[in-house]
């Protein structure tokens, strides 16, 4: 398999964390996925068109998934407070699962698949011309998603209310109605996804705030089912992520 990821900077970033390529070979891949704290739009392609434009929800858990041979794909990985501000909808019915939107969303078929650089430079073009033109953005709910990326999930839900201002059982009420979890559940998953670099580099003990090394246990085989020793093995590159961390 090929792999590569660009980060966005800028204004864009609070919308969207990066943007990726996979392709596969002569053989179908089976990987397990593992919750991270986004959710992407994913181009499917084949023989240079594209066949298939999925929006996922949010991983609570892992999830199987298989890739055909010969396949591209090129994903948008979106921070939450894009659901509603570049979709505008709830996306709480997706969580764990995806649907299939028209392959004419946004007028993507005109662009360049065959270069990724192209391709995301147009993506970034025609969504920051959007977000650029809205008329209000909730300014609690854009420094509650700042706040919990840039500190990957290491605060507790009290100073997160004071820091913006906005009461716990609001904040959860808005999480609960849009994404369909708490705001616990999601520092759990962002800590746990910022956990996966260290342990795909053997460092089996938690870098984050963890009471001790079985809370830390306990909390990845939580949110993704195995063990940090079982993840840094990764045996027949099971778990996607760990791959392309090794991968970059």
């Amino acid at each position: 398999m090929n792999y590569q990821e660009k980060h966005t900077k800028g204004f864009i970033s609070n919308f969207i964390k990066s943007f990726w390529e996979f392709e596969t070979c002569e053989k179908e891949c089976n990987y397990e996925i593992l919750p991270d704290g986004f959710f992407d739009l994913i181009f499917e392609i084949k023989n240079g068109q594209i066949t298939k434009v999925s929006l996922t929800g949010v991983w609570t858990e892992q999830i199987q998934i298989s890739i055909s041979k010969n396949t591209k794909l090129i994903g948008v990985r979106f921070k939450l407070i894009s659901s509603e501000y570049v979709f505008k909808q709830s996306i709480k019915e997706l969580k764990n699962t995806k649907t299939e939107l028209p392959l004419t969303i946004l007028d993507f078929q005109s662009l360049d698949l065959y270069n990724f650089e192209k391709f995301t430079d147009s993506i970034t073009e025609k969504l920051h011309y959007g977000l650029k033109n809205l008329k209000e953005i909730d300014s609690r709910k854009f420094e509650l998603f700042k706040i919990l990326y840039e500190r990957k999930g290491d605060i507790s839900v009290q100073e997160l209310s004071e820091r913006i201002i906005w009461s716990s059982r609001q904040i959860n009420r808005y999480f609960n109605s849009r994404f369909g979890f708490s705001l616990k559940t999601f520092c759990n998953i962002l800590k746990c996804h910022s956990s996966l670099k260290h342990i795909a580099n053997g460092k089996l003990f938690p870098e984050n705030d963890y009471y001790d090394q079985a809370h830390f246990i306990k909390q990845v085989k939580q949110i993704t089912g195995s063990t940090p020793t079982n993840l840094h093995l990764n045996k027949n590159d099971r778990f996607l992520q760990l791959t392309t961390i090794q991968a970059t």
